[in-house]
């Protein structure tokens, strides 16, 4: 078996197949936070007939896939930049704004910190409180937002504690923000999970705040992390003519930028999705509910962190013991604040679940 030590993340199925001898395609990833339901069959019905396409370059604005984008998420399309996920997003807006000091709200992906401290800024967080099912308490987050921070990072659904800001708070944070010469930047990459998305989503904060930068990509609610494309909107039109400046041309190659404009328009596949994930998410909350040794956090995405009451089991048991039938779940001690008792698993197809749902009861039930 592996050293308590080591770390599994979603895209780590090499690894697996490596230390466990698991064929990887063999692996359910509960860790990676990829809609089970896979891509659009839209997409997989139509893509192909548009592979003559990569005989010429891009679209250089990409101005058709940005008015897709833009009919999908109700903005003007001028408001919307591409990338090559949302990875290469989160770096140029974090190179161009330069903050001196940004505050993050964790605990949370790791890459916002790598990149502030790539762009010569450093990072402290605003640790969410567990008593608080690691939700914001907009009043102490308001002390820490003073002029000494440029620059305001938050994940929305939040990975991997799965909680959210309602917009309305969303747009407290933003005042305070704004008086005080801070930017925000909003990871929405899991809102497009949340059942009530229209409370959470901050898009249309856009039109009235110039401080708000929302991020979004295709990874893993239309489950296509290989085709890297990612999007942002921003209502500051002058900082997204700046960071398209620093943009190199065509990121976004032909068939990515084709296959976005099809998925965004699957109206079926979007349906079955959040209908999928909002029956069975309520579904495995109520069999955890019958769990003697574990806590959960009211999820709002599509993937559940979970806390062990005993201290004689730690997360890296349960993901031993889950790799062994082949479900791979996600040890969160490395993330900041959490330790060895946490763990996330995502949302996968129903027996799938059960399956999971059996391995953590014969641990934790």
């Amino acid at each position: 078996m592996t050293q308590k030590s080591e770390h599994f993340h979603g895209s780590d199925l090499e690894k697996i197949e490596a230390i466990y001898h698991i064929p990887r395609e063999e692996i359910t990833s509960f860790a990676a936070n990829v809609n089970p339901i896979g891509i659009s069959p839209k997409l997989r019905a139509t893509l192909a007939e548009h592979i003559d396409d990569i005989t010429g370059y891009p679209e250089r604005e990409y101005t058709s896939l940005r008015k897709c984008i833009a009919d999908y998420v109700d903005t003007d399309f001028k408001n919307i930049i591409v990338g090559n996920g949302s990875t290469e997003l989160i770096s140029l807006f974090i190179q161009i704004l330069k903050p001196h000091k940004a505050l993050i709200l964790g605990p949370t992906y790791s890459e916002y910190e790598r990149e502030v401290t790539l762009a010569g800024g450093t990072s402290r967080y605003y640790r969410l409180d567990e008593s608080r099912s690691f939700s914001v308490h907009i009043d102490s987050l308001s002390k820490q937002l003073t002029e000494s921070i440029d620059l305001l990072i938050v994940c929305n659904p939040n990975n991997p504690t799965s909680t959210a800001i309602s917009r309305s708070d969303m747009r407290k944070i933003l005042d305070i923000c704004k008086e005080n010469g801070i930017f925000v930047l909003v990871d929405e990459t899991y809102v497009e999970f949340a059942e009530d998305i229209d409370n959470i989503t901050a898009i249309p904060l856009t039109q009235f705040y110039n401080n708000i930068i929302v991020l979004r990509g295709i990874s893993k609610f239309f489950a296509a992390p290989g085709l890297r494309l990612g999007y942002a909107v921003c209502g500051n039109r002058d900082l997204i003519k700046e960071v398209v400046g620093h943009q190199d041309p065509w990121t976004i190659n032909t068939l990515a930028a084709i296959a976005g404009e099809i998925m965004f328009t699957d109206e079926d596949y979007i349906a079955e999705t959040r209908q999928l994930i909002s029956s069975e998410r309520e579904r495995i909350c109520k069999k955890l509910d019958s769990f003697r040794d574990v806590n959960y956090y009211e999820p709002k995405a599509n993937f559940i962190l979970v806390k062990i009451l005993r201290d004689d089991v730690t997360a890296m048991d349960v993901f031993e013991a889950a790799i062994k039938k082949k479900l791979m779940i996600r040890d969160c001690s490395d993330f900041p604040f959490l330790d060895n008792r946490y763990f996330r698993f995502c949302i996968m197809m129903p027996e799938k679940n059960d399956e999971l749902l059996a391995v953590i009861e014969e641990l934790l039930g």
